[in-house]
């Protein structure tokens, strides 16, 4: 099973000291939180992508390829690739160089964004949020397997002769997952393509989160890809620890409550209770997260939220450390020991797909 984090990119106000870091800090705080990730031993780092204020990560090739520059192991992500206000094309020839320069350690999850403004900016329609989803990635994933392509839609010019260079690394294509919060559409069109599918995890009960990897898993069978229990399920995650509990929820506290996205509502138990936002103690995070497997089975992927909200470069780097020597070790340990033969630990990324479509082949 593969553990890492995700970043929003947001820059926000410390509650705490009132400064606002800059863009600039932003932007290097993120490429320093995904050197330390690997430094602690994860396996993922993923960047959202976001064109407006107050977030950072507009350009998430841009990042990812400085990352990967610096990096040896780590899987570079992105938690949002755009597929409905950018072009398939461009997306198509961007994560394949992205993929060369990385050797591979390259893979991406789809997702509609949550900003209707962003859609008029790029010269779409918010209201066809899902028709642009299903249209923009079947013509991505054509690209990505047909040397030369034809194709006409509804949303942008049609491709005559069309070859997106380069080609992805050793004809293995990004392997993407589809990320989503509310839509079973999106559940549908990653069971159809044998994709994986990410829950997002982090606004919702689980009773929703189970309700939508159950469909997935579902549709993913009746494609023929597999067994329900092979499909390749991804979960988001937000946590905040401390030694003790006392300390994790009263340092937190007033990040929760300032945060952009759920500041000034529920409050943080009643977060904490309805949501997988998980502040306490390592052995907590440990609990709740092994619990996520009682209500979405064996799963592939698990991605924490840990540097929103204005926290400190300080203390997010902290985090990590928590997480790299107390957390994610005890957990690869116990999910290895539950999860049935047969079931897949890992999506099928690229070095794997190589090695055996070599083995087919010798």
């Amino acid at each position: 099973m593969q553990f890492g984090i995700f970043t929003v990119g947001d820059v926000t106000t410390d509650p705490t000291t009132g400064r606002t870091p800059t863009e600039h800090e932003r932007i290097k705080n993120t490429v320093a939180i995904a050197l330390k990730a690997e430094e602690v031993g994860l396996d993922v780092f993923a960047t959202g992508e976001h064109h407006n204020p107050p977030f950072v990560p507009s350009s998430p090739t841009t990042l990812l390829g400085h990352i990967a520059a610096r990096t040896e192991n780590l899987i570079l992500s992105t938690s949002t690739t755009l597929i409905t206000t950018n072009d398939p094309v461009k997306i198509a020839e961007d994560y394949a160089t992205l993929q060369h320069l990385a050797d591979g350690r390259v893979d991406l999850m789809m997702g509609r964004g949550n900003t209707g403004p962003v859609y008029p900016w790029f010269g779409q329609d918010i209201r066809q949020g899902i028709p642009l989803a299903i249209e923009h990635y079947a013509l991505l994933h054509k690209l990505w397997r047909e040397d030369v392509v034809d194709w006409e839609g509804k949303f942008r010019s049609a491709l005559q002769g069309f070859t997106s260079t380069p080609r992805p690394l050793d004809d293995v294509p990004p392997f993407v997952w589809h990320g989503s919060i509310r839509s079973p559409e999106i559940a549908e069109q990653a069971a159809y393509y044998g994709d994986g599918f990410f829950a997002n995890h982090i606004f919702w009960p689980k009773q929703h989160t189970e309700k939508m990897v159950r469909l997935y898993r579902q549709r993913y069978a009746h494609y023929g890809h597999g067994t329900p229990e092979q499909a390749i399920v991804g979960l988001g995650g937000q946590v905040f620890m401390r030694r003790n509990s006392q300390d994790a929820v009263r340092e937190f506290r007033p990040y929760f409550d300032n945060a952009p996205v759920y500041g000034h509502g529920p409050s943080l138990e009643e977060f904490s209770r309805e949501t997988p936002l998980t502040v306490g103690s390592p052995q907590e995070v440990i609990e709740r997260t092994l619990s996520f497997r009682d209500y979405v089975g064996d799963y592939q992927r698990q991605l924490f939220l840990v540097d929103h909200a204005g926290l400190p470069l300080k203390t997010v780097l902290e985090q990590l450390d928590i997480l790299g020597e107390e957390v994610v070790p005890v957990l690869r340990k116990e999910f290895a020991n539950l999860r049935p033969a047969g079931v897949p630990d890992t999506a099928p990324l690229h070095p794997a797909v190589l090695k055996t479509r070599t083995e087919k082949e010798s």
